[in-house]
């Protein structure tokens, strides 16, 4: 038995969720997300809660039994707090500015690295050297943080 899947996903205040057969979709004050949840795992909303169960005993019907009410955790949370993911950057004369929807790098070079922030994702710079990344879905903002250490990583080892 998975011990993340036989857990119901609590739905906090302000968050309206509503299943449709297998598709998911959580609207909330920060935003709304959806998820369609593997032919192989039941869903339920009973109440203020949702309930993920696998429909056969197969492998895999278990393993994607935790990981879907995992993203359905993460929704209901995206939508209600959002995620934030903080990066620091070390190193004489390095800094970050964020201007529009793209964030400019200077890393120690004669150009600028500049990055393109995705939408549904906002960047803030709230002292020369952090950078905020913050958005309703984990998994973006995970990546979008990942994808801007790797670029001034092309040029520098020095954000962490």
């Amino acid at each position: 038995m998975s011990k993340v899947g036989k857990k119901p996903v609590d739905v906090p205040a302000g968050v309206t969720p509503r299943v449709e057969g297998q598709n998911v979709f959580m609207k909330g004050p920060k935003g709304e997300l959806s998820f369609r949840v593997p032919d192989d795992v039941a869903v339920a909303l009973e109440g203020n809660q949702i309930t993920v169960n696998p429909r056969t005993e197969t492998r895999q019907a278990r393993a994607l039994w935790g990981t879907s009410r995992a993203q359905l955790n993460n929704i209901a949370t995206g939508v209600s707090k959002g995620f934030e993911k903080k990066l620091e950057i070390n190193g004489v004369g390095y800094k970050a500015a964020a201007q529009g929807k793209s964030l400019n790098l200077s890393l120690g070079y004669s150009h600028e690295v500049i990055y393109t922030v995705p939408a549904g994702i906002s960047v803030a710079t709230p002292k020369p050297t952090e950078i905020v990344v913050t958005g309703v879905d984990r998994q973006q903002v995970g990546q979008v943080a990942a994808e801007i250490r790797a670029r001034s990583e092309e040029h520098t080892s020095e954000l962490q």
